[in-house]
């Protein structure tokens, strides 16, 4: 009689965020991702619900990489009762710390900001979880090497590799009963501007892929893209508003920007990196250069060119000045962080451009701006978009169709079953269609809560 391992999908199904699929082989537990919910409100509050499982029986925490969707809900998990460890190569474990720290922040800030202003249902609101709890967090985190199997339990196995996307990021392999489980995380790009290509798989008996950009293929040239939005916009002396990640996304635009401006591709006008979290996660570039093609040289030329904020009032007096400029600041879907206060300032400014550089979740600001809402809501009060919105997709950190079905062609074996996650329903089931008629395999989209039973 074979084993049985049970698959629930606690997350990024038929979504993009909340990444959590927790496998149980009967004797050990493990969580393989732990991420926050974002974008609509049903996904968000999510965030607050109990989980149907038993949380203190989980063993371990397994971690792709260090972005809030696949790590934020790890002080949550903590307070209910996760007394494990939490597993991640040393970059993503540094970046899971940053995030975390902002995330404890921004929460204790917005229920305060939604106290003193009245705009919460919540008497009091309350954070789902505060600074504390995060750096209570941190205690559970620990290293794991690349291209070692590590021991789990009994039958049990993983090891992490290299997956482009972000600094630190991999995929990661989980043998169970001898079976290989595959968990993409999210992957990277063959030609990424900062990071090497993506390891490929060589065999996995299931296989959960991730299909963000699984209908699209991107476009070509984003720095073309980039030069014409510039210039245009510095053209009408307005200023131009990045809403970055400030993990990858901000590194990389901090790169092209610096390279563009070192060869007068651009105006000389002020580069402003306002995202503290964004300039930290720098710092780890500086640390870790085995995981990046950048120079120690290039780093500095690049920490250099930019203006750098320390503090709010900073932020203020760059918002309060007029004069042109590009401003990188988080967060990447216009969901927290000081991009808010540039929007406050610079939607209703028709001169100005609002530049989009990466996927915006549903229901978020960044999605309403990309779909062209006339007026967007910020802390309670609604702004008109007069201010130029743009959007350059070639940027992406996530494969796109073409490179999902690149990074799956290493595979020396049929897969007996492969499940498509970390995707809009639309996004899942184009890949499906697509990754069916390439390859042949059975691919499932499970639903959110799922669970699957598989005799192995």
């Amino acid at each position: 009689m074979g084993s049985h391992v049970q698959i629930h999908f606690l997350g990024a199904s038929e979504t993009v965020t909340g990444s959590k699929y927790l496998i149980n082989t009967g004797k050990t537990k493990i969580l393989v991702d732990c991420g926050l919910f974002q974008g609509l409100k049903d996904l968000r509050l999510l965030n607050w619900s109990e989980l149907p499982i038993n949380v203190p029986e989980i063993d371990w925490i397994l971690l792709t990489h260090g972005h809030l969707d696949h790590t934020g809900y790890i002080p949550r998990i903590i307070k209910k009762g996760f007394r494990g460890k939490i597993l991640g190569s040393a970059p993503t474990l540094e970046i899971t710390e940053i995030i975390l720290k902002d995330s404890g922040k921004i929460q204790e800030e917005e229920a305060d900001r939604a106290n003193r202003n009245g705009y919460s249902k919540h008497k009091p609101a309350v954070p789902l979880y505060d600074l504390k709890d995060a750096m209570d967090s941190l205690g559970y985190l620990y290293s794991s090497e690349l291209n070692l199997w590590k021991d789990l339990g009994e039958n049990v196995r993983a090891r992490f590799q290299y997956n482009g996307h972000i600094l630190g990021a991999t995929f990661i392999e989980l043998e169970v009963f001898g079976k290989l489980f595959v968990f993409s995380g999210d992957i990277g790009r063959p030609e990424d501007i900062l990071l090497y290509p993506p390891h490929k798989p060589q065999r996995a008996n299931y296989l959960f892929i991730e299909s963000t950009y699984g209908n699209r293929i991107h476009p070509k040239n984003p720095e073309g893209q980039l030069i014409d939005v510039i210039r245009e916009t510095l053209e009408r002396k307005g200023t131009v508003i990045i809403p970055s990640f400030a993990v990858e996304r901000a590194q990389s635009l901090m790169y092209l920007l610096w390279k563009l401006k070192s060869t007068a591709k651009i105006p000389d006008v002020p580069m402003i990196l306002d995202s503290p979290m964004g300039r930290n996660v720098f710092e780890v570039f500086q640390t870790h250069t085995k995981w990046h093609k950048l120079s120690p040289i290039e780093c500095s030329q690049i920490w250099d060119s930019f203006q750098k904020t320390e503090s709010m009032k900073e932020t203020y007096q760059f918002v309060e000045n007029r004069s042109p400029k590009i401003v990188i600041a988080g967060s990447g879907m216009a969901t927290g962080g000081r991009v808010l206060t540039y929007l406050q300032h610079y939607l209703e400014d028709p001169n100005s451009t609002v530049l989009l550089c990466g996927f915006q979740a549903a229901g978020t600001r960044g999605r309403q701006l990309q779909d062209g809402n006339p007026e967007i809501k910020i802390y309670g009060k609604c702004y008109e978009v007069k201010a130029q919105v743009k959007s350059i997709d070639g940027l992406s950190s996530h494969a796109d169709q073409k490179e999902i079905i690149d990074w799956l062609s290493a595979l020396e074996n049929k897969p007996a079953e492969t499940f498509i996650v970390h995707g809009e329903k639309g996004a899942s089931d184009t890949l499906r269609v697509k990754l069916t008629d390439h390859f042949g395999w059975k691919f499932t989209i499970p639903k959110l809560f799922d669970i699957i039973e598989l005799e192995l």
